[in-house]
């Protein structure tokens, strides 16, 4: 491990970032991003044509994401993230660390590229990459973190050492965090998880097939995960579905998750149905549009009434967790001490996770 104790430290939680408010243009360009960054879905012959090809999808999705996101006000994703760097940045402090912590998203302000130019003109000599995805995932994690190195090398006379936490949805913690989440809830809305008339569902992001089928492993993530909390909070019977977005000719993971709800209610299953948003750790349109309101309207057209768990994105243990996994780093030890290994989703060096020992598909 490169990183030095007593260095200039920078760690920065990346996401995927979302529009705070419905503004018709910036929620344009914000889908712009999206599209071009996976452009490499569909086959262009210039870089030009991608990014025209990107700004016809970003065109055809915003009417409806308009609607979204004027339904809800806007996004909270933004403002969460800055409370999650808050908290982590206070935790590391109280346990004696001397860092810095940033933000940076995808696809809105702060955008990765500007983040890499503040690290330099900060002076930071160690730069920690932390994706807030709990499941690694290609479009996610492995590329926001390649979208940090990419511009950090940009910069010229500026090469910090650089290290990333990839996966780390097996910490014992994390998923104590989300069971307690999901019991908690439950017993709060005077539900019976046990209840044979009471159906559960983890609900996982989508991701396009093609992904999985050149390596990741995303969908052994989100099945291990489920079967892992369903372990802890005693649930016998489950489904898992998938929130697609397929605005590109292309498969995407199934059974998608409406497809799930609606089945357990035309053949009569449940009287109601849990959803476990697992995918996600901050609440937003994912959560707050496609969940509360679009599968709710699904459900009840089948009979069903349905709960959905809170993400539990400011439980006061998640700092605490990302700031023992972010240890080795801090504190000059190796990672492999804490667990930590080679990444195997994104195989270059200095990227860690917990996954490494997942046999492959």
């Amino acid at each position: 491990m490169e990183t030095e104790t007593g260095s200039a430290t920078g760690i920065v939680l990346l996401n995927f970032g979302e529009p705070a408010t419905p503004d018709r243009e910036v929620v344009l360009e914000y889908l712009t991003r999206i599209f071009y960054d996976n452009a490499s879905l569909e086959e262009a012959d210039s870089d030009d044509e991608a990014w025209e090809r990107s700004r016809e999808l970003a065109k055809r999705r915003l009417p409806s994401l308009m609607e979204e996101y004027e339904a809800i006000g806007g996004s909270p994703l933004q403002a969460q993230a800055d409370a999650q760097s808050e908290a982590l940045e206070a935790e590391l402090t109280d346990r004696g660390h001397d860092v810095t912590v940033y933000r940076a998203m995808q696809f809105m302000e702060p955008l990765i590229p500007d983040l890499a130019s503040e690290l330099a003109a900060d002076g930071i000599e160690s730069v920690l990459a932390v994706p807030i995805y709990p499941l690694c995932g290609p479009s996610t994690t492995v590329s926001s973190i390649n979208s940090l190195e990419g511009a950090l090398e940009e910069i010229d006379g500026y090469d910090p050492t650089v290290a990333s936490l990839t996966g780390w949805h097996r910490a014992p913690a994390y998923n104590r965090i989300r069971a307690d989440a999901i019991t908690e809830f439950a017993n709060a809305e005077g539900i019976d998880l046990t209840d044979p008339d009471t159906a559960f569902v983890f609900s996982a992001h989508g991701t396009p097939t093609r992904y999985l089928e050149e390596g990741s492993r995303y969908d052994q993530y989100v099945e291990e995960h489920a079967e892992a909390l369903a372990g802890i909070i005693g649930l016998e019977e489950y489904e898992i579905g998938y929130q697609n977005h397929s605005n590109r000719d292309i498969d995407w993971t199934e059974p998608e998750t409406e497809d799930v709800v609606e089945e357990l209610g035309r053949n009569d299953e449940a009287d109601r149905v849990v959803v476990e948003p697992m995918s996600f750790m901050h609440e937003q349109s994912e959560t707050l549009v496609e969940l509360d309101i679009d599968l709710r309207e699904d459900a009840e057209d089948v009979g069903l009434e349905l709960h959905r768990v809170p993400v539990p994105h400011d439980d006061s243990r998640f700092p605490e967790l990302l700031s023992d996994l972010l240890e080795p780093f801090v504190s000059g030890f190796e990672p492999s001490y804490y667990n930590l290994r080679q990444c195997q989703c994104r195989d270059e060096p200095g990227s860690y996770c917990l996954n490494a020992g997942l046999p492959p598909q």
